[in-house]
């Protein structure tokens, strides 16, 4: 694994223009970048792909746990009203679309588990779309070898996905929403609707604020038609505390992403595995807080919720040398062994691995200056190369 640097090209800009990224700069500061790029061996990736998909059925073993146990579902921090909408999803297999493992992985070492992103991830449109781009028209310019490939099937194994709930699922029309204020989620719901139309899977947008609720205690859209099925990037976290929560079981919405994925994308899901699978290699220590633990010289602290980084602290040699603020904290904490991220020049990598229809499909590379990732880390594309 190395970080190489590289030309950029000098159209891209007009390239996201085209291609509607419009959050390639977000305030003010540089997301997308392209200076530089990771270089990963053909058996690094296999590592890679093995890992993320023994990982994610590990996930789902644990899910099937925590939904039988109000004692987990408690830890959980799910609320008690929406329990049986949680199970219901999980015993009558709602099918899912896509998650991201956030691994630490240096290229010599083995992948460790830092958060399951299996709710709502983003980073996708660059992952599955711009950096496939970047690695065509690098190529073709001659700046990378035309032998040079991309652990990146993520588009087409969307489309494939679509195409299928659309033919076997029975979805006809898929609703997509998401808040008002980010521009970044905007963009990769369009990319979303993008792949469905081109999966034949007719669809439409209205933002969460606009959802309405109609007289037999249906979802409605803005023309008032009856909401059947339903991509929300918007957290299971925040919905299951809302007002209209006591209607989702009711409302014969088809969720994308499913209730039960409300469990693998909460930080309880990382002590429960710890307790599961000890010692795998692929994970670290990892404790509820409130818990009899052993003593870790190195940790993290983790709200179950936190999102961007926001509420993390690490503590090392029991001294604090790394925080972030924010909203989360009060619904519980994880402490989770620290294992630093691989540091290149002045920043810190991390590697999202990507998963469509449960199936691993490609990575995306982020970068931070500081510790911990935050919202603001820059994105880079990278390549395979033996």
């Amino acid at each position: 694994m190395k970080r190489i640097a590289i030309t950029e090209r000098p159209d891209w800009r007009e390239k996201a223009a085209e291609f509607g990224f419009q959050f390639h700069t977000m305030y003010g500061e540089p997301y997308w970048c392209e200076d530089a790029y990771y270089q990963f061996t053909l058996p690094q990736i296999e590592e890679l792909e093995d890992t993320t998909a023994e990982l994610h059925q590990m996930c789902l073993q644990l899910v099937d746990k925590v939904v039988n146990s109000e004692e987990l579902l408690t830890k959980f921090h799910i609320p008690k009203h929406t329990w049986e909408f949680v199970r219901h999803s999980w015993l009558t297999h709602q099918p899912s679309l896509y998650s991201r493992l956030d691994l630490a992985y240096d290229g010599k070492s083995p992948a460790k588990l830092l958060e399951n992103n299996a709710d709502t991830p983003t980073s996708l449109y660059e992952s599955a779309f711009f950096q496939w781009i970047w690695l065509e028209d690098q190529i073709n310019a001659g700046k990378l070898p035309k032998s040079a490939d991309q652990y990146n099937s993520i588009q087409e194994k969307l489309i494939a996905r679509f195409e299928h709930l659309h033919i076997n699922h029975g979805f006809n029309l898929l609703h997509f929403t998401c808040c008002q204020d980010s521009q970044e989620d905007r963009g990769t719901v369009q990319y979303l609707q993008d792949c469905t139309l081109e999966a034949g899977l007719a669809n439409d947008f209205l933002f969460v604020e606009e959802i309405g609720l109609g007289e037999k205690g249906q979802f409605t859209d803005l023309q008032d038609h009856v909401i059947s099925n339903l991509f929300k990037l918007y957290p299971w976290e925040f919905m299951l505390r809302e007002t209209f929560s006591t209607k989702l079981a009711d409302a014969g919405v088809r969720w994308l992403e499913p209730g039960w994925k409300s469990i693998i994308s909460n930080k309880a899901l990382l002590p429960l595995l710890w307790e599961m699978f000890p010692n795998h290699p692929n994970l670290l220590p990892a404790y509820f807080a409130q818990d009899n633990h052993p003593a870790m010289e190195n940790y993290v602290i983790k709200p179950l919720f936190s999102r961007e980084g926001a509420n993390i602290q690490i503590i090392q040699n029991g001294q604090q040398i790394a925080s972030v603020d924010g909203p989360y904290g009060e619904e519980g904490k994880i402490v989770q062994q620290y294992h630093p991220l691989p540091k290149f020049n002045d920043s810190y990598t991390l590697i999202g691995s990507w998963l469509v229809d449960d199936i691993p499909c490609g990575i995306g590379l982020r970068e931070d200056r500081e510790l911990i990732t935050q919202d603001l880390s820059r994105f880079y594309p990278h390549i395979i190369l033996d």
